[in-house]
């Protein structure tokens, strides 16, 4: 399986008074980039739900903040898929700083293919399943 990379810049609102990013905002970026993912294979949120009658929704995550981000880095955040399920999908993600090598956060999140309308577990979509290993 291929990494994604996903550039993320820090902006002042992403941070806390010490110029520090916000724990709670590696979370948002970490989701843009496995969303951002999906997306280069065609999968978008609302389609999914429109088309196939599903969604993917967080289901649990571990998170190691190791170093901070601050206040207007630039930031390659990466989105890899660790292991597949039948109804679930398990991404392995880091935070960079752009071009180096230490790792600032790192995470375990893993996603369930829900119903779009009763929001319970349904296997994730042939369509979509045979795709996933292509990109991410």
């Amino acid at each position: 399986m291929s990494q994604f990379v996903w550039p993320v810049r820090v902006y002042y609102e992403d941070t806390d008074s010490g110029g520090v990013v916000y724990y709670a905002n590696y979370l948002k970026f970490m989701e843009r980039a496995r969303t951002e993912c999906l997306r280069t294979m065609g999968f978008e949120q609302d389609k999914l739900r429109k088309e196939q009658g599903v969604l993917f929704a967080v289901r649990s995550l571990q998170v190691d903040f190791r170093r901070p981000a601050l206040f207007n880095d630039a930031l390659e955040v990466s989105a890899e898929i660790h292991s597949q399920r039948r109804a679930s999908l398990t991404f392995f993600q880091e935070i960079r700083r752009n071009g180096e090598s230490d790792v600032l956060c790192r995470g375990h999140v893993r996603v369930a293919c829900v119903d779009a309308h009763s929001f319970k577990p349904v296997p994730i979509p042939e369509s979509v399943r045979s795709e996933l290993t292509n990109v991410c």
